[in-house]
């Protein structure tokens, strides 16, 4: 499950970049700019904050999806911090996700006891809200998450931010394998996943393994998105 942070580097080259990396994902994460991200690291905090000085928007961003959605076949998943949401209007945002080919949201600083609303607004129009647990996640919770959760879980597979490079957890299978025994849904696993080695430790024991910063970062070279996605797959 590639990640692109929407309209960076450049926002005249959103569209060919989804496109590009639909072709080779799953399912497309895109990632809502945002002032203050904070489960992100330096890569993603720098690609928000670039978007945001060019002028990126939820609104654009719906703005360009209706351009493309005949044309994408992946499902695309929106990932972004509640406020961007909250100032769209949750009965909005879901008629525009649907209308888009947006099928689900993840939104870090939602905790589920403060979800109802826009979970609500979401299941109405068949929209998913994703949950996100971590290895600090008590096993009760666990469960609960999961249940709650739709489409797939999202694992962090670490505590603490998107793109590190001190490499994945020795105790990531476990963890993994503690997630999916709880979970009926499709577990996804992401944070600090950067090469087809991860890729694939991920894959054996979730779903799905989700790649950001390393993509984030391919693309700000101006190295091909398609050329590094085809990488994962070969180990």
């Amino acid at each position: 499950m590639p990640f692109i942070t929407a309209g960076y580097p450049e926002p005249d080259d959103f569209v060919a970049t989804l496109k590009e990396v639909a072709a080779e994902g799953d399912v497309v994460e895109l990632g809502i700019p945002f002032s203050d991200p904070m489960a992100d690291g330096m890569t993603i905090q720098r690609s928000s904050f670039e978007a945001l000085k060019k002028g990126v928007s939820l609104a654009w961003i719906f703005e360009q999806l209706d351009r493309v959605v005949d044309e994408i076949d992946a499902p695309l998943v929106m990932m972004s911090y509640l406020n961007p949401l909250l100032a769209f209007g949750y009965d909005k945002l879901a008629e525009r996700a649907l209308e888009t080919g947006v099928c689900g949201f993840i939104v870090p600083d939602l905790p589920f006891e403060e979800s109802e609303e826009l979970r609500a607004a979401l299941e109405k129009r068949g929209l998913g809200l994703i949950q996100l647990v971590t290895p600090a996640t008590p096993d009760e919770r666990l469960e609960m998450l999961c249940a709650a959760s739709r489409g797939f879980v999202y694992a962090v597979t670490i505590t603490g931010i998107t793109g590190g490079d001190t490499g994945l957890p020795t105790d990531l299978a476990a963890y993994l394998d503690r997630v999916s025994r709880a979970s009926s849904l499709p577990v996804c696993a992401g944070f600090g996943i950067r090469d087809a080695e991860d890729v694939a430790n991920v894959g054996q024991h979730a779903a799905g393994a989700i790649v950001g910063s390393a993509l984030v970062e391919t693309i700000e070279r101006g190295d091909s998105a398609s050329d590094f996605l085809r990488t994962l797959k070969t180990e």
